[in-house]
């Protein structure tokens, strides 16, 4: 049994891309996570200690979106599961960033990378 703890549709500007304009202007990117943990603790004692802050989670994924330019979404998502698997109640970790203003010609909706990190 695995219990989830999910974040969606965190928006946050950086400047990825292998494009100098997009490391010049940048965009807005789109990240979701998903969180693998055991929530009997803090269903138990009701206390914030016994989980994931999803608000301080999510400040530490804005500030990797918006801190060092990364090439490729790849490295982007590893590095925002790393930060997921840094808190010691997390076991597997799903890592989505969408990239929806990518620099592509052509009529699309989103281009994402989703990892998976045990």
């Amino acid at each position: 049994m695995t219990d989830r703890i999910a974040l969606s549709g965190l928006r946050v500007r950086g400047h990825h891309g292998v494009l100098p304009e997009e490391r010049r202007d940048g965009q807005d990117f789109v990240v979701d996570a998903v969180l693998h943990v055991d929530t009997r603790a803090a269903a138990a004692s009701d206390a914030l200690v016994d989980t994931v802050d999803y608000g301080e989670l999510a400040a530490r994924l804005a500030a990797v979106v918006a801190g060092e330019p990364y090439d490729l979404l790849e490295k982007l998502a590893d590095r925002l599961a790393a930060v997921c698997l840094s808190h010691p109640l997390v076991f597997e970790v799903e890592v989505t960033v969408h990239k929806p203003d990518a620099p592509i010609p052509l009529t699309f909706s989103d281009v994402a990378v989703t990892v998976v990190r045990p």
